[in-house]
């Protein structure tokens, strides 16, 4: 990247790594310059949290904040209807209504830890796309809309053309959300003064649609900037840990486990992801990702807390903290521990340890349980599990116990009220 930005934004993106693209670097780079940039990021409401894979769009909007332009949150009420077809193999399970502003819901509560909201010039504002969505008349949006897009250019972008080469199918209903979101930035551009769409890589083709839709139709001069794909250094998509997805909501994850899955970090990213996932200086990012040997973990330990702190308070950060320390470093159990709380019914005849791991989510099946035992992954207590086939009874759970997967999960087990 050999541009060199004038504005503080700009400046940010490019040097913590968060630049894949942009269509005019100079023009989107002056317009920052000149002033307050509002710029939008669209999340459609497929769960009732984001995961850490949207994190780094997340943190985007927040650097627009802190360098003094909008952000526009636009939660997508209406596209979530249709379904994203980019880079899947197959069309998504339609949503209710009800299932879609229930997910809105809980995606707000999110976005209030990372940016501030409010009525001011660079207050953050979120919207909702079936605002002006639910409410079209198809036939007038065909002939003023529909007529500025051609088919052969739609059939030519990487995220359509991938879904026809492997000749899986692509409905009408999938095929018509580029459309819907390029009228998104036509919209924003004439209700909000929008500048600047930004998004994942694998949105480059939607959003040059929206650009090129509303120049035509309100002749403006807007921006595209995307950020890159992010993968693990082994390969692994972000958001994703052996557990299942890490949620950004606490109901959905705790704290502690949110923690954990950033401790848990490949020594390679630790550098990388304290520049795209914290506020920390760069210098200081660059000088705790160089740490090697034993010294890397305390620079993971920083990158866990400071991540933590962003998404869940500084307080919730430090506890997350306390609880590892007193699990690894003392043999404790830790109070923030995932818990498995058994009721003296489910206790009457007892239940087997294998059953317990899987609940835990220490496994993802009990046969998987089962092999994580036969092949010595597994403590009770800190001490080797063997016997696959014991029973776990009222009196074994006087006390907590701790089961173990591995050095680096844990959960516990008790008696319920």
């Amino acid at each position: 990247m050999t541009y060199h930005p004038k504005s503080d934004f700009l400046r940010v993106m490019i040097e913590r790594g968060f630049l894949a693209d942009c269509t005019d670097y100079q023009g989107l780079d002056e317009a920052l310059v000149a002033g307050v940039v509002p710029a939008y990021i669209g999340f459609d409401a497929t769960a009732k949290s984001l995961h850490v894979g949207g994190l780094i769009q997340i943190m985007m909007l927040r650097w627009l904040q802190k360098t003094g332009h909008k952000p526009l949150v636009l939660m997508g009420g209406g596209t979530t209807k249709v379904g994203d077809p980019s880079f899947r193999a197959d069309e998504r399970p339609l949503l209710t209504p009800e299932q879609i502003d229930a997910n809105i819901a809980g995606i707000k509560r999110v976005f209030a830890s990372y940016v501030t909201f409010g009525e001011g010039a660079t207050d953050a504002l979120m919207l909702n796309n079936a605002e002006w969505l639910d409410g079209l008349n198809y036939l007038d949006f065909l002939r003023d809309i529909g007529r500025h897009f051609s088919v052969n250019r739609m059939l030519s972008f990487e995220s359509v053309k991938s879904r026809l080469d492997r000749e899986q199918s692509l409905s009408f209903l999938e095929f018509n959300y580029m459309i819907l979101q390029a009228y998104d930035f036509l919209e924003l551009n004439r209700r909000y003064g929008c500048l600047l769409q930004m998004g994942g890589s694998d949105q480059w083709g939607n959003i040059v649609n929206g650009i090129d839709l509303t120049r035509r139709v309100l002749d403006a001069e807007i921006f595209g900037l995307t950020s890159p794909l992010l993968t693990t250094s082994d390969g692994k998509k972000m958001g994703k840990s052996q557990s299942g997805a890490v949620w950004l909501n606490a109901d959905m994850l705790s704290p502690y486990e949110f923690w954990q899955y950033w401790r848990n970090t490949t020594d390679a990213d630790v550098g990388r992801f304290l520049k795209l996932y914290t506020e920390l200086p760069l210098g200081e990012c660059e000088r705790l990702g160089a740490l090697e040997g034993n010294a890397i973990n305390d620079a993971k330990i920083v990158l866990a807390n400071e991540v933590t702190a962003l998404a869940h308070g500084r307080a919730a950060a430090e506890a997350a903290e306390a609880t590892a320390r007193e699990v690894f470093e003392k043999g404790g159990v830790g109070e923030d521990l995932p818990t498995v709380a058994l009721s003296a019914g489910e206790l009457a005849e007892g239940i087997s340890v294998v059953q317990l791991i899987t609940r835990a989510g220490l496994a993802k099946s009990g046969k998987e349980a089962k092999r994580l035992i036969a092949e010595g992954g597994a403590r009770l207590n800190d001490e080797p599990l063997t016997d696959a086939g014991l029973m776990v009874d009222a009196a074994m759970l006087a006390e907590p116990i701790k089961l173990s997967a591995g050095k680096k999960r844990h959960a516990l087990v008790r008696l319920g009220d």
